[in-house]
């Protein structure tokens, strides 16, 4: 592939040099070479084939839960949250009052997420600068945040990134009125009817956006979200199972490195690392519905060889443990209706078939219980 130039640095009246990028896409097209189109047909059939087994669950909603809070946990720990995905099936369940206070920016992730896909698939809302600018306001408004954000707004002053200021920063994204115009391009070309291929395209997008910058803060998690919802309105997914930010967070450095080098003629190089990511998170994917699917089969049967009214219980409980697999006695009598002694009485059944364990064993009162080999199946080394 050429060198594709995506802007030029250029000196602002202030003393600082901002990156003003050119017309998008390139006049001169995007054409890529047979390596990269081969990867894009792998990737492309990975997907096709983790969709199709993902209708197979009849759990899948559930699945696509833990997989929103996986992609809200990654996210924002790229961003420098330490809190995980189990600190927020946590206080989203309210079993844990202790959960550190930057849980908040999952949550308000996850909130965006939700937001976001039932603007789509319920309000059949297009993707457009105004669907970001709502996806932006769920993540930021009221959160955690280390300075004004602005929830909602396009930012109106100039931004950077590393440094104190834009003249020691480490990339300086275009100012406002340069800002307008990219967005404008980049809008054009999420809706135009182009030979772009998808997930190049996805691809495209994500790394427009993030030099375009244009909030003044939140920025790398809205771009993210963009990803998945893209492929989704696309129709290339019919759910949104597809989720990158775990492969971004596993490969930060790389990450970062790839998309500075988008803006230095290395464009190809960036579609290339992010096919890779979509072919790893795919087969990850792919793995953990064979994995469920195994998890919840030896579960059933354990639920099974109860006793009637026992069996009975248990597989009222199960389902939603898909759900939410971190409880405690009160959210099984939310579900279920029964009194403290009862809810008690199927928790202690679970714990001796091995479905929950108690989260602290050295805790008397107030105990969690969690659903520990289905929580593993999502894990990795780094949550």
């Amino acid at each position: 592939m050429e060198r594709i130039e995506i802007g030029t640095y250029r000196e602002q009246k202030e003393g600082f040099k901002a990156f003003i990028p050119n017309i998008f896409p390139p006049k001169s097209g995007l054409d890529f070479d047979a390596k990269i189109l081969k990867k894009n047909d792998q990737a492309t059939r990975l997907l096709g084939k983790l969709d199709g087994i993902t209708k197979l669950l009849p759990d899948s909603d559930f699945f696509l839960l833990m997989y929103l809070r996986k992609d809200a946990a990654s996210s924002s720990q790229i961003e420098g949250t330490r809190a995980t995905m189990i600190d927020a099936i946590e206080a989203e369940a309210k079993v844990n009052i202790n959960v550190p206070e930057d849980v908040d920016d999952i949550l308000h992730y996850i909130k965006a997420l939700n937001y976001g896909i039932k603007r789509v698939a319920v309000d059949g809302f297009p993707l457009s600068l105004r669907f970001i600018k709502e996806l932006h306001k769920k993540l930021m408004d009221q959160a955690r945040a280390t300075h004004f954000s602005d929830p909602g707004e396009f930012r109106r002053s100039q931004n950077w990134i590393g440094g104190t200021r834009p003249d020691n920063a480490s990339f300086v994204p275009p100012p406002v009125d340069e800002m307008l115009r990219s967005l404008d391009d980049l809008e054009k070309f999420m809706h135009s009817n182009d030979t772009t291929l998808t997930l190049i395209k996805a691809a495209l997008l994500h790394a427009q956006f993030e030099t375009i910058h244009p909030f003044l803060d939140g920025n790398g998690r809205t771009g993210r979200m963009l990803i998945m919802f893209y492929l989704w309105k696309e129709q290339f997914l019919e759910k949104p199972v597809l989720f990158l930010s775990s492969y971004f967070k596993k490969h930060q450095e790389l990450y970062y490195e790839k998309l500075s080098g988008y803006r230095k003629y290395k464009v190809s190089d960036w579609v290339d690392f992010f096919l890779d990511g979509v072919i790893e998170i795919a087969n990850e994917a792919i793995n953990i519905v064979g994995e469920i699917t195994i998890l919840r089969d030896k579960d059933m049967q354990k639920i099974q060889k109860l006793g009637t009214r026992a069996a009975e219980s248990a597989a009222l409980i199960l389902p939603k443990l898909y759900g939410q697999p971190i409880v405690n006695i009160a959210l099984v009598q939310r579900w279920t209706g029964f009194t403290r002694a009862g809810a008690q009485r199927v928790i202690d059944r679970f714990i001796e078939i091995e479905i929950l364990q108690p989260k602290d064993k050295d805790k008397k009162y107030g105990q969690s219980y969690v659903y520990k080999k289905y929580i593993d199946i999502f894990k990795d080394s780094k949550k």
